[in-house]
């Protein structure tokens, strides 16, 4: 899930803060919920007091796709479809890339079982293309989930930059995509599920309405529009998260409905201030860096917590093993972003502006370089999709790791 957000010649750096929220809450959801079989025991009981907060970590993804409406929209205006899908490869796929080999190569080589997705090569091969899932493969990580979410969004928002992005055109569109989320909200049709994503479709829609206030202000009908879809978000995620404390239990997943609500609502409150320019003090280098780290946090935490917490978990405190797994997956993520996206995203910028500076005539002075461009947009996450998830990681107790 990540976004680079720029208002004019300005980041809009509040949307690094959120995005790594997002993917912090995520790694605790993960860490300290979900990865029973990485614990050797329900991670609630391990961590007690952590539990009820830790376990609405799963509805940072919900977040990382507000952004990720917000953040892509601003991104295709007034650029064609070609940019647009340059921009999208650039910035999803070497961390992606490297994130199925380092996959592949700790279940292939080494002892290590947690979380292990069990797939042949050629699965790994089909996962490279990020499309396993339209052609029935298992995800290599349980992350990937959510990234074919934002696939299909990205091919839905393709078809408004076909026709041309406007602000009445925008309104259509998302007014069309909420009343289709409403519509097959209850529906198992699988292909409504597909292109539609009626549990996602809100958030998405509710980040465009942000950003279009960014862009035309405060309209009551974007602020219609975000609350029509907040009702569909609340409502969507208190579904998700009873279906996973039925799937493993209240002790294991100790949130109650109301936690839900407000954590839904607390995501569309936060967007308004990004939207209103009431959080424009919270910009700074650590913040841009923290944004940086979002993507590959998100990429590689599960992979972090496979190989660390079984080594650590007998020696070590639980609260230790969690505090140095987590910085583990932090410093890796950094270090894939310094080594791996960066000099791809600085490549290609400097390819593009090349590109764009005219021939100078012979015996003329050349022209001036243009103003720096502004990198390709991050994606939010998150990395979700409304199809049929991948089954669900088992532990040794038969306790479900993974539920969307």
């Amino acid at each position: 899930m990540t976004g680079t957000a720029v208002r004019g010649n300005g980041r809009l750096g509040e949307l690094d803060l959120l995005r790594f929220v997002a993917a912090m809450a995520v790694v605790a959801f993960h860490y300290f919920i979900a990865f029973a079989s990485v614990w050797g025991d329900r991670p609630a009981r391990l961590f007690p007091a952590i539990a009820p907060l830790s376990g609405l970590g799963v509805l940072g993804v919900e977040l990382f796709f507000m952004i990720s409406g917000f953040v892509i929209l601003m991104s295709v205006w007034g650029r064609g479809l070609g940019a647009f899908a340059l921009s999208r490869l650039v910035r999803l796929f070497p961390a992606y890339w490297l994130s199925v080999g380092v996959v592949a190569a700790v279940y292939g080589l080494t002892s290590v079982t947690a979380l292990d997705p069990r797939l042949s090569p050629r699965d790994y091969l089909v996962n490279l293309t990020m499309l396993q899932r339209a052609v029935g493969v298992l995800d290599a990580n349980g992350v990937y989930w959510s990234l074919w979410a934002e696939l299909r969004f990205y091919l839905l928002i393709s078809v408004l930059v076909v026709i041309g992005v406007t602000f009445g055109r925008c309104l259509v569109f998302m007014g069309c995509w909420l009343l289709a989320a409403g519509f097959f909200a209850a529906s198992e049709n699988e292909w409504a599920q597909l292109i539609v994503m009626p549990r996602y479709a809100p958030y998405f829609v509710a980040g465009m309405a942000f950003y279009l206030m960014t862009r035309y202000g405060p309209r009551l009908v974007l602020w219609c529009v975000a609350g029509v879809s907040g009702g569909l978000a609340v409502n969507s995620a208190l579904e998700r998260v009873a279906g996973r404390i039925e799937a493993v239990g209240y002790q294991a997943m100790p949130v109650p409905g109301w936690a839900v609500v407000v954590t839904v609502a607390g995501f569309y409150a936060l967007l308004a201030l990004v939207a209103l320019g009431r959080l424009h003090r919270l910009r700074g280098r650590a913040l841009v860096v923290l944004g940086a780290l979002t993507y590959p946090l998100y990429l590689f935490h599960p992979t972090v917590a496979a190989v660390l917490v079984p080594a650590l978990r007998d020696a070590l405190p639980p609260w230790l093993t969690g505090l140095i797994t987590t910085l583990a997956a932090m410093a890796l993520s950094y270090l894939v972003y310094r080594v791996v996206e960066r000099p791809v995203q600085e490549f290609v910028k400097s390819r593009r502006r090349r590109r764009a500076v005219p021939a100078a005539p012979s015996g003329s002075p050349a022209p001036a370089a243009p103003a720096d461009m502004p990198g390709p947009a991050p994606v939010s996450g998150f990395g979700a999709a409304s199809g049929p998830p991948s089954p669900p990681e088992i532990s040794a107790a038969g306790e479900k790791a993974y539920v969307p």
